[in-house]
């Protein structure tokens, strides 16, 4: 490898570097419990849902780690949620207005750090939209009834679906049978 190939490549290493260190410091500011992806704003505060609150609403009934997931769409540091050793049969509420939303069947271990599902309750208990946060287009997973933010969704689950509900811990409430 030639020297001028060695300093282009050290010069695009430093730059990819610099991006993730913002990346990762735009997330302080919420403490070092979350990764902040972006500030979009929640389509709840424009009233789509069921259940619709103003931001002050929203932190007066929720945990700080709750509001940050739910409503800013933050997502908490994996192998952080106590659900993901959660094995009883039950079903996972919205940690924001308690519709189920995922049943303990349908749980497994992903080994990615946050609960993972391969299928909702019901369809209609989610919804998605594209999130276009992280230099790629994901799909963003949402309460149906309130809007709160409950994770991701990826093609790389098991069977049946082939799909990976990706969650963060704090945005459920567990409820054993």
């Amino acid at each position: 490898m030639s020297n001028e190939t060695k300093i282009e490549r050290r010069g695009f290493l430093k730059k990819i570097g610099l991006g993730l260190g913002a990346f990762a410091v735009a997330g302080v500011g919420a403490g070092t419990y979350f990764w902040r992806a972006g500030d979009q704003a929640n389509a709840n505060d424009q009233g789509e849902f069921e259940i619709t609150r103003t931001p002050e609403e929203w932190r007066a009934l929720l945990t700080d780690n709750e509001f940050a997931v739910l409503r800013e769409e933050q997502t908490e540091r994996p192998y952080t949620s106590d659900l993901l050793e959660e094995k009883r049969a039950g079903i996972y509420h919205c940690a924001g207005c308690d519709q189920a939303v995922y049943p303990s069947d349908t749980k497994y271990d992903s080994k990615t750090g946050w609960p993972s599902f391969w299928a909702p309750v019901d369809e209609a208990a989610i919804g998605t939209k594209p999130d276009n946060s992280l230099f790629a287009t994901r799909t963003e997973v949402h309460c149906s009834r309130c809007g709160g933010h409950l994770g991701h969704i990826f093609d790389d689950g098991p069977q049946p679906t082939g799909k990976r509900h990706c969650l963060n811990g704090v945005a459920l409430n567990f409820k054993a049978a």
